[in-house]
């Protein structure tokens, strides 16, 4: 039985005086990819700011397997690993230097076996992992920073235009990472604007604009979410 891990409920943020989000409801069961669907200004990196704690809601709930995330951000944190549309590590460092850096800030200890499985499962290629992150493409960043994820051994991800400035061979690789992720139970929350990317990989697709839930789309059957469907209800609402 899959149980609820992500949910906003009735959540409205506001900036000011001006709502950003207004009133959205959604689930996102255990092992689900989930992409929250928008053009720009649609409110989607509100949303993520808010699951991470670093926006207050006016109205509503942010919930992470069931709790608050106002009202219990530090055991919520530890369960969640977001990786925004430029991962931030250090340049002058290699794929193993800056994972176990960052697993030494968080108090993690892992073993070389288990940085090398893990760079398998995310398809970072062997004769890339010694050198310097500068000389990595985007998508080899961020496989490093999903890499960091899994160690870290969060059940949830959330990711910020996770295919934004990658070429066609790399959003591929992405995608069926993302798929295998998903498969092997963990919970992935995308904010995005590309509907084939979120119709490649999404189990359930929210269409949201000027800050409401306007649509939402659902993969049945085992089949994929139609490209077509979402694409035209996406320039309905973007000339509405």
């Amino acid at each position: 039985m899959t149980r609820t891990v992500v949910e906003a409920r009735n959540l409205t943020v506001s900036r000011g005086q001006t709502p950003v989000l207004s009133d959205i409801s959604f689930e996102v069961q255990e092992g689900e990819v989930f992409a929250l669907l928008g053009g720009n200004g649609a409110g989607k990196s509100t949303s993520l700011l808010t699951f991470l704690g670093l926006l207050e809601p006016t109205s509503g709930e942010a919930l992470v397997f069931g709790k608050s995330v106002q009202n219990d951000i530090a055991s919520v944190r530890g369960k969640i690993a977001y990786l925004p549309e430029a991962a931030t590590l250090y340049p002058h460092l290699s794929a193993y230097e800056n994972v176990d850096y960052f697993l030494s800030l968080a108090g993690i200890g892992r073993s070389r076996a288990d940085v090398e499985e893990v760079f398998d499962r995310v398809s970072l290629q062997q004769e890339a992992r010694d050198q310097h992150m500068e000389r990595y493409s985007k998508g080899m960043r961020q496989k490093t920073a999903i890499a960091l994820a899994l160690l870290r051994e969060t059940p949830i991800l959330f990711l910020d235009e996770p295919t934004s400035g990658l070429d066609p061979v790399a959003i591929d690789e992405f995608n069926r990472l993302v798929t295998n992720l998903a498969k092997a139970g963990t919970t992935i929350v995308m904010v995005t604007h590309d509907v084939y990317g979120a119709c490649q990989v999404a189990h359930k697709i929210a269409l949201l604009r000027r800050g409401t839930l306007v649509g939402s789309f659902e993969a049945k059957n085992g089949e994929r979410i139609d490209t077509e469907t979402v694409h035209a209800a996406f320039a309905e609402r973007a000339v509405a």
